[in-house]
């Protein structure tokens, strides 16, 4: 099981707080900013929040290598390269908590089976919708596909625009930060990266 999901799991008894002290929370927030949380159009903010961020941050209860257990071995020989390129994905920064929009690009070399495609895209998602670092949810996508499927290869490459940037600190739009990730035959054969950076256009 993933680390950080067991450690979610481990821990969500009696220290987890309860979504009534979720909703006070957000209501104290308002109040910070200097609102009024009771006028009509903030009544049910505080609830209408902890719903978005039950949603918004669901990966925390979920175990990617759960989705990536189910695999095929009857391929009909086949042994190159599988890509999904163009993964859109929201999340948020650990950072200040605003969020990270991009796409990720996601190929591995199978060595005997693969996986349903959909699964690798519910893999990204699920890093996603934690709170995250670039680097660190381009090694995590890279490292569960490596340790469910091992692969011969599996690469990872996430494109993405940090809110943190745009509508703060620099306040700098359309700027986008590039990070990738090589494993096994991708980091020894640098004609297989140059292959598939061609395939999804970043060479």
């Amino acid at each position: 099981m993933d680390a950080i999901v067991k450690s979610i799991l481990d821990h969500s008894g009696d220290n987890k707080p309860t979504r009534e002290e979720a909703e006070r929370a957000v209501e104290t927030l308002l109040r910070w900013l200097g609102e009024d949380p009771s006028r009509e159009g903030l009544i049910d903010t505080p609830k209408r929040v902890v719903k978005a961020y039950s949603e918004l941050f669901g990966g925390y209860a979920q175990d990617p290598v759960e989705d990536l257990s189910r695999t095929f071995e009857q391929v009909s020989g086949y042994d190159d390269t599988v890509i999904v390129k163009d993964i859109p994905f929201f999340s948020h920064c650990e950072h200040h908590m605003v969020p990270i929009i991009g796409k990720a690009h996601v190929a591995y070399l199978p060595d005997g089976k693969v996986v349903g495609l959909s699964k690798i895209a519910r893999v990204v998602d699920i890093f996603a919708k934690r709170l995250q670092t670039q680097e660190s949810m381009t090694a995590q996508i890279a490292q569960a596909i490596d340790g469910a499927l091992e692969p011969k290869g599996v690469a990872v490459i996430i494109e993405a625009e940090h809110m943190c940037m745009a509508m703060r600190g620099i306040r700098k739009q359309g700027s986008t930060t590039v990070t990738s990730t090589y494993k096994g035959r991708y980091k020894e054969d640098k004609q297989e990266q140059i292959k598939l950076l061609s395939i999804i256009g970043q060479e």
